[in-house]
């Protein structure tokens, strides 16, 4: 049995997600149970030369919406990185899962040859193949930001487990 292109792209990148909103509810509900504000999440950083909180929410949904219209044929739609809120990144959250909504099966399957070009600000664009793309730069880049938005959170009190990663009950 194979798997398609679809079904190894876009119901993962929705799922996890929508997983993701989920932490930032109990993001905000921890700051107000313990009487902070959360615009202190805002600032969070795993070390002093990695990107804050807001930053890693705001590419893996740019890796979920980027891979999903590369796969599909499509230039990916951009969003302005100005988030400076937890609801302001579910929004954000929330536009990604909408995208990924009109980004049917018969768009991404057969994208295993596809080339896909990833433009590069200082060197030539990235090239690959639609399934090395997925498999070895989309699903990594992606699930990095997102372990790494997950790990903020819980590093600093969130009660977040690793069911509340998974999405699973």
């Amino acid at each position: 049995m194979s798997i398609s292109m679809y079904s190894a792209s876009v119901p993962i990148f929705a799922k996890t997600l929508g997983n993701m909103l989920s932490w930032l509810d109990k993001a905000e509900a921890h700051a107000l149970a313990r009487k902070f504000d959360p615009a202190v999440y805002m600032s969070l950083r795993l070390a002093p030369d990695m990107l804050p909180l807001p930053s890693q929410l705001r590419i893996a949904c740019d890796a979920a919406k980027g891979c999903a219209a590369r796969l599909a044929g499509m230039d990916p739609p951009v969003f302005e990185d100005n988030e400076t809120t937890l609801d302001e990144l579910r929004q954000r959250i929330r536009r990604t899962l909408a995208f990924l909504d009109t980004v049917k099966p018969a768009m991404v399957d057969g994208s295993e040859e596809r080339e896909i070009v990833i433009p590069a600000r200082n060197r030539d664009p990235r090239r690959f193949k639609g399934l090395y793309y997925l498999q070895h730069w989309a699903l990594p880049n992606f699930f990095f930001h997102a372990t790494t938005s997950y790990a903020l959170l819980r590093h600093n009190g969130v009660e977040l487990g690793k069911s509340d990663y998974l999405g699973v009950e």
